[in-house]
């Protein structure tokens, strides 16, 4: 027990970390790469309104305030900057390009990376690691390009950076995590084992006083005689009994060391015999049974276990199958068996279908005492656990049910 919650305890840890590096990780790089369109969309806005040119930085604050100028701009701006500019004339025909600002670009690339801008529609965007601006001249149209590299650069060394750390922190608070997590489920394991053991410790209490009653009502009505008051303690003295030994049964598929008897059996077999045992029940209530198996399927599990499973699925779709309903069992034959109990219940938009295989929940509260305790399908979703399967439940159309396994 204290591993299966140590086991998730972690899980849920590493999940929320990946999570919030995830977060943080597309957070930055959204960012940076924003922050680095607008710096090079900016350079790329003073060599277009200078007509292709970057002008000398006293030029730029020589009209106002040297602290005005645009973020990112400074004295280095008009070396640093790295750009060129390609001029079209209002025909299309070439009219200049100047590459002085940069040296890894031929005049021919030039021409080819302008050209392709032209035959799009917009105004700003990237190519290769060139921010461009397409702009409209007095003579036709221009498109400056501003090499991005270095930013880009700096950006990814950046991520890198934040994402070593990141990870190297997960890593060092992960584990941690490991090392603490026995203490920090300890509390929870500690409680859910001593009502485990309250209920082995009921049964074994109870045990005893039900077998003395059932034992003194056989006395009493081999010397009074059956009468309807002896009947009903009987009655109620089974069902107590019936309901400690399913108790027992979910307190034993909860721990771990209790292993499932696997072998290969005839699934199609056992799956008719329990379907079978349910026939007169339905028949003598009305009800329509439908039965689709197919032969001869194996398959390799608890076969006991199984059959107790189905007997609950079986037991539930006919006490919540409406008056004249049908009940339709279904086998999909694979490598993994899919199992499906279906039956007709007019009010299954009014039950909670996430909360069936709760314990002790039961879907027609107007049912009477003694129609069960409303942990059987707790039991068979243990069962289906156990075989490392999966038990589903949802609604078909407006007035069917459906409860799934697969195995």
């Amino acid at each position: 027990m204290i591993y299966r919650l140590r086991k998730k305890f972690i899980k849920i840890c590493t999940l929320s970390f990946i999570g919030v590096f995830l977060v943080l990780f597309f957070s930055i790089y959204l960012s940076t790469s924003w922050q680095t369109a607008s710096s090079l969309d900016t350079l790329a806005d003073i060599v277009s309104d200078n007509d292709g040119s970057f002008p000398d930085y006293h030029e730029l604050e020589a009209g106002g305030n040297p602290n005005a100028m645009p973020s990112g701009v400074n004295l280095e701006s008009p070396f640093t900057t790295r750009f060129f500019t390609v001029r079209f004339l209002a025909s299309g025909q070439l009219s200049s390009v100047d590459i002085r600002s940069v040296a890894s670009v031929t005049r021919e690339e030039a021409v080819q990376y302008a050209t392709a801008v032209l035959q799009g529609e917009q105004e700003r965007g990237w190519m290769g690691d060139f921010r461009y601006k397409r702009y409209n001249t007095e003579k036709g149209t221009a498109v400056v390009f501003v090499n991005g590299a270095n930013m880009k650069e700096a950006n990814q060394n950046f991520l890198f950076a934040a994402s070593a750390v990141f990870i190297g922190g997960s890593l060092v608070v992960l584990l941690l995590v490991v090392l603490v997590s026995k203490r920090a489920v300890k509390p929870a394991a500690e409680s859910y084992e001593k009502q485990r053991q309250f209920i082995t410790d009921a049964n074994h209490e109870l045990k005893t006083p039900l077998t003395l009653i059932r034992t003194n009502l056989d006395i009493m009505e081999s010397e009074i005689g059956a009468n309807e008051w002896l009947s009903d303690i009987r009655e109620e003295t089974g069902m107590m009994a019936e309901l400690v030994n399913r108790l027992v049964t979910l307190a034993r598929m909860d721990e771990k060391q209790t292993k499932p008897d696997v072998r290969p059996f005839n699934l199609s077999e056992a799956l008719n015999e329990m379907v079978s045992a349910f026939s007169s029940a339905i028949e003598s209530q009305r009800k329509e049974l439908q039965v689709h198996i197919p032969p001869s399927v194996i398959y390799t599990g608890d076969e006991a276990a199984v059959r107790q499973m189905v007997s609950i699925l079986m037991d539930n779709a006919v006490k919540y199958c409406d008056a004249k309903g049908v009940i339709c069992v279904t086998l999909h034959e694979g490598k993994h068996p899919v199992l499906t109990f279906d039956n007709t219940y007019a009010a299954v938009g009014k039950i909670e279908l996430n909360r069936l295989f709760d314990r002790f929940y039961r879907a027609d509260k107007a049912r009477l005492y003694g129609d069960g305790f409303g942990i059987g399908l707790s039991i068979a979703k243990a069962i289906a656990e156990k075989q490392h399967g999966t038990i589903t439940a949802w609604k078909i159309g407006e007035d069917a049910i459906r409860f799934q396994v697969k195995l």
